[in-house]
Parts: C-alpha cells; sequence; structure tokens
C-alpha cells in the first residue's frame, strides 16, 4: 500500500476476539483531537511535504490565592475611625491564563535539530482582586478595594535557524531572534525571562560544552498580569555563559553527572520614568530623595557587570547545585542614598540533597550581600536583573512567593517570586537597587514521590537581614533586629493522567515573625495559600 511519507506509516485495521466473545482493537489510530496519539498537529506527521511539521499547544492555567500582606491602612481607610497604623492585611486573587501556542519547523528533528523554526505564543490573562484596604488596587481611592483587569501579551515570537553543523554528532549553531524564554543559570537567580532579544545557541563535543552569546532588548511589563508590553523600556542586557557536562569527569569517575557554568551578564537599565497601570509612580522608586546634588529631578541609570561560577548536578551520591556572582558597576543616582552609588556586591547559594529511596533530603543556603553605610557612595547590597529562583521552597514558600510591601515607602521589602530584600518598587518594572540591607538564608526541606501521580514538598527557612543600617535610614529606626523569621512551606502536586495534561498544584505557607520583622510591622503571622489547575492540549 502507497503511503505519502514514512511518518504515515499505519497500524493495520485488526481486530481480535477474547475469550468472551468480545472483540478488541489493540491498534488506536487517533484523530485529530485527540492528543495521545499520532496527530498532525502536535507534529507527529508533517503538515507540508515530509520534514514540515506544525506542533499547536492551547493551556489553560488556573490560579486561586489566599495571602496576607502587612498593609498600611493610610490616609483613606477602608474603615472609618480606624486608629491603628495598620490596615486588614487579608487578600484573594484570582488568575486565569490561557496560552495559545503555534510552531512551524522544517527538519528530520528525529536524527538532528530543526533547519527552520518559526514559534508564536499569545497569552490572554484575566486577573480579579479582592483587598481589604483602599489604595491599593488604584492610586485613587475612589476606585475602592477591588480590581479586574485583562492584558495579552506575546511571551514567544521568534524565528530559529540552524547554521551551521560542528561535528559528526549534529553539533550544531543556531540563531534565535524574537521574543523568547531564556534563564541564564540553572535555578533562575539573575535573570529568567520571555523578551525580546537575539541569542546565538551552540554545542560541542556530543553537546557536552554548551554555550549561549545573548543581547536582550527589554520590553516593559503589564502591571497586574506580568506579561510582556508593547513598548520598551530603554534596557538592555548581555549574557555570555558556558556549560561543560561531566566536568573533571577525567580526574575522577564521581564527577560524572555534574556541569560547570561560567557566565557574564551586563545590566545597562536607561529606563524612563513611568507610572504603573494602576497610576503608582515605579521609575524612579518614591523613597528617597527626588533631586540630585543640583537639583535636578532625580533619574536613575544602572550599569551592572556580574561574573558567574556555578554548577549543577551531582557527584558520586551527593545532589549538589552551587551559585556565586559578584557585581561591579555604578548606579548613576540611588534614591535611598541620595547620591551617585560604586557596585560591589556578592551573591551565595548552594543546595546539597541526598535520596533515600523516593524521598530526597536536602539542605539549602543562600547570602546575598548587604550594604553597609548608605553614605560611604559603595552600594554593597546584590540585586539581579529579573529573577525567578526555584530554590528553597520556590513558589510554595510565603517570602519567595509574596512581595511584602515597606509600609508607606512606596518599595517592596521583597518582591512576588524573588527572595532578595533590594528595596525595589517592582521586580518587573521597576530598576534595580543596589542598597539594600541583604539576606542570609538556611534551609532544610524534603521531596517525595510518593505514587508515580503525587508529589510532596516541605520546606523550613531561617531567614536574616545581612545589614539593617539601609533599613534603619529609611524608616529613622534605631537598632532593628536582623532577624526576618521562619518560614514553613509545604507543596503537593497531583498528575491524575500520569502526564502533564491535566497538573494540580496546591501549596500554603507561613512566616512566623522575628525580632526585626516584628519591629518593622506587627507581631503577626503571614500566610499565603493557592490552588492551581493547568490543563494542556
Amino acid at each position: 500500500m502507497p503511503v505519502p511519507d514514512r511518518w504515515r506509516v499505519q497500524f493495520p485495521d485488526w481486530e481480535r476476539f477474547d475469550g468472551a466473545g468480545e472483540t478488541d482493537a489493540p491498534y488506536s489510530k487517533g484523530s485529530i483531537l485527540d492528543p495521545y496519539h499520532q496527530n498532525v498537529l502536535k507534529g507527529d506527521y508533517p503538515i507540508l511535504g515530509d520534514d514540515t511539521f506544525l506542533v499547536m499547544t492551547f493551556q489553560s492555567d488556573t490560579l486561586v490565592e489566599g495571602r496576607s500582606f502587612p498593609i498600611a491602612a493610610g490616609v483613606s481607610t477602608a474603615r472609618p475611625r480606624s486608629e491603628q497604623f495598620f490596615g486588614k492585611f487579608d487578600q484573594l486573587l484570582v488568575n486565569q491564563n490561557i496560552v495559545l501556542s503555534a510552531e512551524l519547523f522544517k527538519g528530520d528533528t528525529a536524527f538532528k535539530p530543526k533547519d527552520l523554526a518559526v514559534k508564536i505564543t499569545p497569552v490572554i490573562n484575566v486577573n480579579q482582586l479582592w483587598a481589604q484596604e483602599n489604595n491599593l488596587v488604584n492610586i485613587d481611592v475612589r476606585e475602592g478595594k477591588d480590581r479586574t483587569d485583562w492584558h495579552v501579551g506575546i511571551q514567544e515570537a521568534l524565528i530559529d535557524y540552524h547554521l551551521l553543523d560542528l561535528g559528526p554528532n549534529y553539533d550544531f549553531l543556531t540563531l534565535i531572534g524574537g521574543v523568547q524564554g531564556f534563564q541564564s543559570d540553572f535555578r533562575g537567580f539573575l535573570y529568567s525571562d520571555n523578551n525580546l532579544g537575539v541569542r546565538l545557541q551552540g554545542n560541542y563535543l556530543a553537546n557536552r560544552l554548551q554555550w549561549n552569546l545573548a543581547w536582550f532588548h527589554q520590553l516593559d511589563k503589564d502591571t497586574n498580569s506580568g506579561l510582556n508590553d508593547y513598548r520598551f523600556r530603554q534596557q538592555n542586557v548581555v549574557i555570555a555563559n558556558f556549560y561543560c557536562q561531566d566536568f573533571l569527569s577525567e580526574l575522577s569517575q564521581l564527577f560524572k553527572g555534574y556541569t560547570l557554568l561560567l557566565s557574564y551578564h551586563g545590566n545597562f537599565d536607561d529606563s524612563p520614568e513611568r507610572y504603573d497601570d494602576n497610576g503608582f509612580l515605579i521609575r524612579p522608586a518614591r523613597i528617597g530623595r527626588a533631586v540630585d546634588e543640583r537639583g535636578r529631578t532625580a533619574s536613575k541609570d544602572v550599569r551592572a557587570h556580574y561574573l558567574g561560577w556555578g554548577g549543577e548536578g551531582h557527584i558520586g551520591r551527593l545532589n549538589l547545585s552551587h551559585m556565586y556572582y559578584f557585581v561591579v558597576g555604578e548606579e548613576s543616582f540611588n534614591e535611598i542614598a541620595g547620591k551617585k552609588q560604586d557596585i560591589q556586591a556578592h551573591f551565595v547559594a548552594l543546595e546539597a540533597s541526598t535520596d533515600v529511596d523516593w524521598v530526597r533530603l536536602k539542605g539549602s543556603f543562600m547570602w546575598a550581600s548587604g550594604d553597609r553605610n548608605p553614605d560611604n557612595g559603595t552600594a554593597g547590597g546584590f540585586d539581579s536583573i529579573l529573577g525567578n529562583p526555584f530554590f528553597a521552597g520556590a513558589g510554595f514558600s510565603y517570602f519567595n512567593r509574596q512581595n511584602i510591601p515597606l509600609a508607606q515607602t512606596a518599595v517592596q521589602l521583597v518582591n512576588r517570586l524573588d527572595l532578595l530584600p533590594s528595596l525595589r518598587s517592582s521586580k518587573t518594572q521597576g530598576t534595580a537597587n543596589f542598597v539594600n540591607p541583604g539576606l542570609w538564608l538556611w534551609g532544610l526541606g524534603a521531596s517525595a514521590k510518593l505514587t508515580p501521580k503525587l508529589f510532596v514538598d516541605f520546606n523550613a527557612n531561617l531567614l536574616q537581614f545581612d545589614r539593617t543600617e539601609v533599613l534603619e535610614r529609611v524608616l529613622v529606626q534605631r537598632r532593628i533586629s536582623r532577624t526576618i523569621g521562619v518560614d514553613l512551606s509545604v507543596g503537593v502536586q497531583w498528575r491524575p493522567l500520569l502526564t502533564d495534561n491535566v497538573i494540580f498544584t496546591a501549596g500554603a505557607g507561613c512566616l512566623l515573625p522575628g525580632a526585626g520583622l516584628k519591629q518593622l510591622y506587627q507581631n503577626e503571622t503571614l500566610y499565603s495559600g493557592f490552588l492551581a489547575m493547568t490543563l494542556t492540549w
């Protein structure tokens, strides 16, 4: 029987009878709506000729999240005659993303990389926030306590062109241009984003050596969804990284499975003044001095250079992940210090774990240096470019997941999906700030695959500021303790179909305040809990 190409060699029509007289059809042909069998819309068959394929992906991501923040009641409190400085902390968020992705690629990818690929991924977001205080959802208190918002962002729009092969094992050099996702280190500490750029990607020695040279001309972000907006923010990010798999395996077989990473990041940020979609000024941050030494309106340019060394994998039975960054450069004007700053800061992260049958026991450590003296002209607080760290509980941890506002300063003590107390107005729309208190983190945790369908993760983290001089200056408050508190979290993920087509994720975290947090806020436990459902076709 003739077939148009080798991809469409079909199973024969065959029915067999079991002992009870019932028929059984062992070969399923599938259909265009069936994601589990051969389907032209998910790249199993060519859509043009015999080597051009189409991959369509549809995803619904639904999040329901309850949380508490330390919120100041403000001058227009939601409860008249309220005498307390802090108001009601509780909030409820419902967030819905609809992801539509289409990729058209050419090449026999069963044996070699794609010759050419074109991909576009728009994301439709609708979000609803219910708060307990005014002046949160909008700068205009007449907008009330609730907000409904929506946005459509282009998270991928790229062309991937295969330049040449570098060896008989299909080592390659490829050029990727357009809006694309990129994470520059193993755990997303420094840069993890979908943005507009050009990336030269390559590998060598049967994929043992890998490298990226990338330049991103950053798009601004939508305020409430975090998706890409349709304007540039005059920020350029340059990244070069190099990976070596099985590093030092020639010296010892213990290093087979350990990957070395060396990297350089350059953050050149000249972002202009910006009010966010809710009417709040976020560039420059509304904190400290509004004018420079010459009496001009403060504008802030950042020139930061990061040198990084890290590793991920296992050395014998020990699973190891580590990262170190050293950053130098300058801020043309820092709002807190009120003058130009020379940057010199450090970052260290380490996670070690071991597997005991189906349980992984892990210990975590992180240090981000803080600034000792806001007046000395040297900024010693570490800040990232745009990180999304998968570390010490990640999105299950309260301190990692939630932004904690620094009351009446218009900046965040820590931003959402970040670990650095950078005193930044916004992680996605604000500018890096290297005059900050820094962080110490010690963590213990355990991950367990209870069944092939069910995964559970537990974490407990002790948190401390590295320095408190910056906080004391900003809040005009003396002798603030370094102890932030203890962060406890648990997360559960269930895949009922044993695939990633249906995923339910639930998490809960709380921050038990230490002496330092009690001095900044009330003696109240902060909490967060969420339920997420991801459906993918």
